[in-house]
């Protein structure tokens, strides 16, 4: 039964959570947020591959090796990026003292950040604010938890499930933020997801891995990658369930319903992506390989011309057939077939006429668009999400750091 109080990653049974405001951000925004597990849980993650990696993501994966967690702390508006001995510092001495008030070891928690990369964190506003921060977590606290972690954000993101696991009830929760700096290298965003799954650490990391793959790594909204970017997943194994193991059916049926959380998760970000007037579903087709699919729908997710043509609802085509040629497959031109929504643009590797881009024209009105490419080369799919470029995407990023 649905707990109507709770939700997100204060869903699942032994969560708690809240966010404050701890003077980083300015006018009074919430920007730091705790979640905690009443007991200690098994605790799993995935961290950016950019090599300027942030203090806070060093740090976690490294703590995250341990595979038991209790709390996780982050802030919004500071990167605690590219700041050197100082900013390792900070977020060892900021996890020591969370530790501290919820009656754990530095050791079990695990500290995140995002927002302006090059800046110091104002370390004694956020420690004056950690005792009011600690008080205050309850399982109610979900909502304020999924605001303290926005940035360019213009709502809280969360999603939850219940699934029936040897006649018990399991419950999986999240919380996502990130609306720019949005690409595949990794996982893309800052990402929290709780269960009170019994599961085997084997199991919960496969089950990280897959929706890891299959939905943040088919998220991309400019084609960059964050210092900061992490998805956790933390299991305090209190619902009583059997024990969940690799490959079995009931860890299918959990994985099916972290799948679930992780999708809508996406949308929600693919929804608030900055300066979005259009939403992309890229599907492709033909493929000789999962590879080589997901290859060819990330260069067209990328394509700077492209999601111009769709912010101006311009039937070009042509971008498409360049970014295939660019994403290093092996493919041949011939065998290509273009279509927007249920309109062909393309055959054989060749435009069917103005008549049909007048056709398209109509759905490149629309707001949600799918673009389908088959390649001909093959059996393979694969499918990809990602936002047109406008103007306003320009006007936010061009004055960032100004105003935070």
């Amino acid at each position: 039964m649905v707990k109507k109080d709770r939700g997100g990653v204060t869903f699942p049974e032994g969560f708690k959570a809240a966010g404050i405001h701890a003077g980083i951000k300015k006018k009074g925004a919430l920007d730091l947020g705790l979640l905690v597990s009443e007991k200690e849980a098994l605790i799993v993650g995935m961290f950016t591959v950019n090599k300027m990696k942030a203090a806070p993501v060093q740090i976690s994966q490294r703590r995250v090796r341990r595979g038991i967690g209790m709390a996780i702390i982050v802030n919004s508006g500071n990167a605690n990026a590219c700041t050197g001995e100082q900013g390792m510092a900070d977020a060892m001495l900021l996890t020591e003292k969370v530790g501290h008030y919820i009656g754990c070891s530095a050791q079990k928690v695990l500290p995140a950040s995002t927002g302006v990369i090059g800046r110091n964190l104002p370390m004694t506003s956020i420690l004056n604010a950690l005792p009011a921060l600690s008080e205050k977590i309850s399982p109610k606290g979900y909502v304020d938890f999924s605001k303290a972690i926005m940035t360019t954000d213009t709502y809280p993101k969360s999603s939850q499930k219940e699934v029936l696991i040897g006649g018990k009830i399991v419950r999986i929760g999240g919380s996502a933020k990130g609306v720019g700096m949005i690409h595949p290298n990794m996982a893309t965003m800052l990402v929290f997801i709780t269960t009170d799954a019994v599961i085997e650490k084997d199991a919960l990391r496969a089950s990280l891995h897959q929706i890891v793959e299959e939905q943040f790594h088919t998220l991309s909204v400019d084609g960059d990658t964050s210092t900061n970017d992490s998805v956790y997943l933390m299991a305090n194994q209190m619902a009583g369930n059997p024990v969940i193991g690799k490959g079995t059916e009931w860890h299918r049926e959990f994985t099916q319903a972290l799948m679930e959380v992780a999708s809508e998760l996406r949308n929600l970000l693919l929804r608030d992506a900055e300066g979005a007037t259009k939403f992309l579903h890229l599907v492709i087709q033909g493929a000789r390989s999962k590879s080589d699919a997901k290859k060819i729908a990330s260069t067209i997710a990328k394509s700077l011309l492209v999601k111009t043509a769709f912010y101006g609802e311009d039937v070009n085509w042509g971008r498409i057939m360049a970014a295939i040629g660019n994403a290093g497959v092996p493919v041949r031109t011939e065998k290509i077939l273009i279509a927007v929504g249920d309109v062909a643009l393309v055959e054989h590797g060749v435009g069917l006429g103005v008549d049909q881009e007048e056709k398209a024209l109509e759905v490149l009105k629309k707001s949600d668009i799918t673009v389908t490419v088959h390649l001909g080369m093959g059996q393979m799919t694969a499918e990809y999400w990602t936002t047109d470029l406008s103007y306003e995407y320009v006007r936010i990023n061009a004055g960032y750091k100004g105003r935070t």
